[in-house]
């Protein structure tokens, strides 16, 4: 069964969508593709333990701690090639970065365009952190969620010092 609920995030509003007891998305409400996948799908408007888990884990990010992704079930909707890069984007530890390039060469995968379409597709906003994801120069580009949200994520995590 579909279930959604919102967070309040200090970046606004935000909506959260399980299956069951798998993470489907989180997603800043005016962000591109907002529930991309979704729509005219009946789902529930009611918390879930997944959804729960998902908004202590955004409690504790936001916070600036390091919570770990390891105990949520997280479940994209997307295609083989988008899945793989998703799965590339979370393993780019906290607090660093990797340009579109790096990760296309990393991918194996001749263009960084195809890749910046599935990172800018990531359905898993913050949890799989595509806002870790740079142009050439390391400059800010492309977030679903806008650049501003991307600097914001990025400078919370460079301010915060763990042992």
């Amino acid at each position: 069964m579909l279930s959604k609920c919102r967070y309040k995030s200090p970046l606004g509003e935000m909506t959260l969508v399980a299956f069951d007891d798998q993470l489907c998305g989180v997603y800043f409400d005016d962000q591109k593709y907002f529930m991309a996948g979704f729509e005219g799908m009946e789902i529930a408007e009611q918390d879930s333990e997944i959804l729960k888990v998902t908004k202590q884990w955004l409690d504790s990010y936001f916070a600036g701690d390091k919570p770990d992704t390891v105990h949520l079930s997280l479940r994209p909707q997307g295609t083989a090639f988008q899945k793989k890069v998703w799965a590339a984007l979370a393993d780019i530890p906290y607090r660093e970065t990797i340009t579109y390039g790096q990760l296309a060469e990393q991918l194996s995968c001749k263009s960084a365009q195809a890749i910046g379409s599935a990172v800018g597709k990531n359905p898993l906003s913050i949890l799989v952190p595509c806002h870790r994801v740079l142009g050439s120069k390391g400059q800010l580009t492309g977030y679903a969620g806008g650049l501003e949200r991307k600097r914001y994520l990025l400078e919370l995590e460079k301010n915060h010092d763990f042992l």
